[in-house]
């Protein structure tokens, strides 16, 4: 673990007047609250804060960013709080620290109604102060090098959580060698023997044609020395999950793969870009469509520099980005370059993004009125975008992702020009509407009054500010459709349980459900957002929960003789609800099983034992077991709060056994006694819902006799 003074001398190196008696007093806050506390590693846990000070004094971030690093677990894991920091290190890092709290509390993993949540308030978050967002990054960047310590199954929820969030995340920020690293530490836990497989072939490839990186790096110096024009020029190999996602997408051999090898010319300014540019460009063949001018036309984050690819040496394709210093470190450090130090001073860079501008530039498409599943869609696609640049006929620019139409062009004008758009000429020819753009095309929309979005549309366009405007458009359309059919159900419903529908009947409804306004509930429920039950509960619950007409549990299901026992079979316990079929036995009566139970196949050559059965319809009382295998926590009180659980859903626990103890989890077959197929669900849901549930499934024994 690196001890406070040398934290102290990585912070000086960058900003000679950092104060150390801050970082020095955040330094044995925090290891004093994490005494006695130990990683899974076995290390001592304030390790892992001091390893992510360390990552951010390498992008040169502030005193504060430092202090909430050594911080950032304190209010979570020991018995610190909100107000003691802010009473030792002011107001400015007890917010940092709180935010990056929240952020690791957020269960990003989770379902996709449950996600978009979190999105939103990640965002929020990011909002407020983007440090906190660096804070977070560090710290999964540095759980991802100490992976290794976790059992198999946790280190494969958290690679995965990397992959879809952290890294693009990191990637949208300018971050791009914190993402590569992401990326690639997640894929050597979700894919390890394809990175190995990669690795092995690098390693071939450079006993065959040797050091290519050293001398392609040879080959642009002596070009650049020939024009006078002095920069540094370093190369690489890329990462193997790069290599391994270009091989996915192009369906190619790493044997057809070109461009495995980078290189970036820094240079002094801005015109020295463009004479390396030209000098590369008369050494080698560039290749078509490879070319990127992101200093004329910089990325949204601040990121700026000119990328091309040619055909180097033995004919091996090799991209080059050109930049200047400051540039470079924009490039490195994305929109954290606003935080970094040089020389003992805030860096002046022309080039860093303000953040503020920049997190609003990112989220001002998300509307807070939309659904989940649209909120989550839109982050997606705007996190994981590439960039092409088009032109309006007046020369304005169009930042779009990769793959983006005529349709997300005139979106992103206005959405009343999305809406009425009815083509589109691309470099003054009339091109289809599916059309994917690409860099420098200038692109008109035409227009026609009365022109409404197509339903086929949203398969078209890529991205998230033209599907939610289409989806808008489409749901206004079919409202006042949707409106009249809601209220025929409604009136039908209301005809059902004795009452007469009435605006202010329609009103108190939508008060309870907490929608707008009446012809808000008849919409949703003439497009089955909503149910009939679920209108008239909201105005008469006593009426919606009528108990239906008691079946006899003696006598459950029509199909039997009046002579004719049953029982139901223990192999595949069958519930009312569920499609059933009877088999007859000398003595027995009949075994009633459900219908795709393995347990018949037995009795297929014997069509004279079978019985045709069906539930009776009505209420039936919760007499029918079903067993339920568990897995949960091995922790104090869980299984009471299971079997609390169990019993607020009105189901009987009748037998429970324990069939696997382990020091961190109990496995057990529960018997709930249950009344139909939906009883059964609802405690499924219920127990799969409960943190300490790591697994909840119907248990059937094949090996019990019927």
């Amino acid at each position: 673990m690196i001890d406070v003074d040398d934290l102290i001398a990585l912070v000086r190196n960058y900003n000679p007047h950092t104060s150390d008696a801050v970082i020095r007093q955040a330094y044995d806050y925090g290891r004093r609250m994490h005494q006695g506390q130990k990683r899974r590693s076995g290390d001592d846990y304030f390790s892992h804060p001091v390893a992510v000070a360390a990552i951010l004094t390498e992008q040169r971030l502030d005193d504060a960013s430092i202090v909430t690093a050594l911080l950032h677990d304190t209010i979570e894991d020991t018995k610190s709080t909100y107000t003691e920091i802010a009473a030792q290190f002011g107001d400015e890092i007890a917010e940092l620290v709180d935010g990056v709290t929240k952020l690791t509390n957020l269960q990003l993993n989770s379902t996709a109604s449950k996600q978009s949540e979190n999105f939103r308030k990640l965002f929020m978050a990011m909002s407020k102060d983007l440090r906190v967002i660096l804070v977070k990054l560090a710290d999964r960047l540095h759980n991802m090098r100490t992976i290794k310590s976790l059992p198999a199954d946790k280190q494969a929820q958290k690679a995965r959580e990397t992959m879809d969030i952290f890294a693009p995340l990191a990637g949208r920020m300018g971050m791009q060698w914190m993402r590569e690293e992401l990326e690639d530490l997640s894929f050597k836990v979700l894919n390890p023997e394809a990175r190995s497989s990669i690795i092995r072939r690098f390693i071939t490839l450079q006993k065959e044609t040797g050091d290519v990186i050293h001398k392609i790096t040879a080959d642009i110096r002596t070009e650049l020395d020939k024009e006078g024009i002095e920069a540094d020029v370093f190369g690489r190999a890329k990462k193997p999950y790069s290599i391994w996602r270009k091989m996915q997408e192009k369906q190619l051999a790493f044997s057809r793969l070109s461009d495995i090898y980078g290189f970036r010319v820094i240079c002094r300014s801005e015109s020295d870009c463009y004479r390396i540019l030209g000098a590369i460009h008369r050494r080698w063949r560039a290749v078509p469509g490879r070319f990127k001018d992101y200093i004329s036309q910089p990325k949204s984050n601040g990121y700026r520099s000119i990328h091309t690819t040619v055909s180097g040496r033995d004919g091996k394709r090799v991209e080059v980005q050109i930049r200047t210093r400051q540039m470079h470190e924009v490039a490195e450090a994305g929109v954290a370059a606003h935080w970094s130090y040089r020389d003992g001073e805030l860096a002046r860079n022309p080039f860093a993004v303000d953040p503020a501008r920049w997190i609003a530039t990112l989220t001002e498409r998300f509307d807070s009125g939309e659904d989940n599943d649209e909120f989550l869609e839109n982050v997606k696609l705007e996190m994981y975008v590439d960039q092409v640049f088009c032109f309006t006929p007046k020369g304005d620019v169009v930042q779009l992702p990769k793959g983006a139409t005529p349709i997300d062009f005139a979106y992103a004008i206005h959405t009343r020009i999305g809406n009425s758009c009815v083509g589109a000429k691309v470099d003054g020819i009339r091109v289809p509407l599916w059309t994917r753009l690409k860099n420098g095309q200038s692109v008109e929309v035409i227009t026609a009054a009365g022109q409404r979005p197509q339903a086929t549309w949203i398969d078209i366009v890529v991205t998230g500010r033209a599907k939610s405007a289409i989806r808008r458009s489409l749901r206004e359309e079919d409202r006042e459709r949707f409106v009249k059919l809601g209220r025929e159900l409604a009136r039908v419903a209301f005809d059902h349980v004795g009452r007469k529908v009435s605006d202010k009947a329609l009103k108190i409804a939508a008060k309870t459900l907490a929608l707008p306004d009446e012809t808000e509930v008849l919409a949703r429920l003439g497009s089955a957002e909503l149910t009939a039950r679920e209108v008239i509960e909201a105005i008469y619950p006593e009426l919606a929960r009528q108990p239906a007409d008691e079946v006899d549990h003696r006598r459950p299901v029509v199909g039997l003789t009046a002579d004719q026992s049953f029982r139901r079979a223990n192999c595949c316990q069958p519930v009312p609800g569920e499609r059933i079929v009877g088999i007859t036995y000398r003595g027995q009566g009949v075994v009633v099983h459900a219908i795709d139970c393995p347990a018949l196949a037995e009795f297929e050559e014997q069509p004279g034992r079978w019985v045709d059965l069906h539930w009776h319809s009505g209420r039936h009382a919760p007499v029918h077991t079903v067993s339920l295998n568990l897995t949960i926590a091995n922790d104090a009180g869980v299984l009471g709060r299971i079997c609390s659980l169990i019993g607020e859903q009105k189901a009987n626990i009748s037998d429970l056994t324990f069939v696997d103890r382990k020091p961190d989890f109990y496995r057990l077959i529960v018997e709930v006694d249950l009344r139909d197929a939906e009883h059964l669900h609802m405690v499924l849901t219920a127990l799969e819902a409960e943190n300490d549930v790591a697994q909840v499934e119907r248990y059937r024994d094949l090996g019990r006799k019927p």
